[in-house]
């Protein structure tokens, strides 16, 4: 082992398809592991600009991966309806 350690687990609930898009998206950048596919996916949207902000109230089923089930890398809106309002 290189010495890293994850101590912490996070668990996170996706759909079929959504799981398809993330494994698509591992498979064609030739990553390892799905869960080093999700690290880089997470650490890629956190430096990411123009994100999506949540409204008050808002729900976690706003935010998915595909397009309908919220934002997200596969093609799915832009957010542009919610990015430009300020926050409240």
């Amino acid at each position: 082992m290189n010495g890293l350690t994850r101590e912490q687990r996070l668990q996170i609930m996706v759909t079929a398809e959504e799981l398809q898009v993330i494994d698509d998206w591992r498979f064609a950048r030739r990553m390892p592991t799905r869960a080093a596919a999700v690290r880089e996916l997470l650490k890629r949207g956190l430096a990411a600009e123009g994100f999506i902000e949540a409204l008050p109230g808002e729900k976690s089923e706003s935010f998915g991966v595909l397009k309908g089930n919220g934002s997200g890398i596969a093609g799915g809106d832009s957010g542009e309806d919610r990015r430009d309002q300020p926050a409240r």
